[in-house]
């Protein structure tokens, strides 16, 4: 399938064969996901694949959204609170791999990375720009998982905390999207779009 059209076909499917994901497809759309781009490389972005039927179950029984647990897979999204943590070493192998050979950031001095560190000074600005780089990884998994024939649907109607309690994740690990993929029981007509007049502002 060619790009333009996985983007424009796409939709938000919320009826699934009962088939399961071939192991190779769930790959895939984890390799998609790890290739995303991150602020100052992050990659704060971490999953839970879960395809067992009872552990499917369960997470289904954290929202009232009753087609997520009958997907045969469930990617529970999950950003890792502790990633502000890594900046150095990101930018370091950012620096060493050549990221930024002839742009401003070649010599930038470290103290500029700590201004920006203190625009972050606060958990919710922190955890608004961890979520923001995990975001684009999951957009990676939807648009590469329409490119395999399977549909999927962001679903931010859940509890966390639950969630968090039946996969018995880590303190820094947290979901914030779950993503039922499956091969699509429906074939539902594009949804209403704006116009391209009015999402642009203005052009200048």
């Amino acid at each position: 399938m060619e790009f333009k059209q996985a983007i424009e076909e796409r939709r938000s499917i919320r009826k699934f064969k009962s088939d399961p994901v071939p192991e190779n497809y769930i790959t895939e759309l984890l390799e998609a996901a790890r290739f995303a781009p991150s602020g100052t490389n992050l990659q704060p972005w971490r999953f839970v694949v879960v395809t067992g039927q009872e552990m499917r179950e369960k997470v289904g029984s954290c929202t009232p959204l009753k087609f997520v647990g009958r997907a045969p897979l469930i990617m529970v999204c999950c950003v890792n609170a502790g990633a502000m943590k890594t900046t150095g070493s990101r930018v370091a192998e950012l620096n060493e791999a050549g990221a930024f050979t002839g742009t401003d950031l070649e010599n930038m001095p470290p103290g500029e990375y700590k201004k920006f560190r203190r625009a972050m000074d606060s958990d919710a600005a922190v955890q608004a720009y961890l979520t923001m780089n995990t975001a684009i990884s999951i957009e990676h998994i939807v648009l590469r998982a329409a490119d395999l024939g399977l549909g999927s649907c962001w679903v931010m109607m859940f509890s966390r905390d639950k969630v968090k309690e039946v996969l018995e994740l880590p303190e820094e690990i947290n979901p914030i999207v779950l993503l039922p993929i499956g091969y699509p029981d429906q074939n539902p007509e594009a949804r209403p779009r704006l116009p391209l007049e009015d999402i642009v502002v203005k052009r200048v």
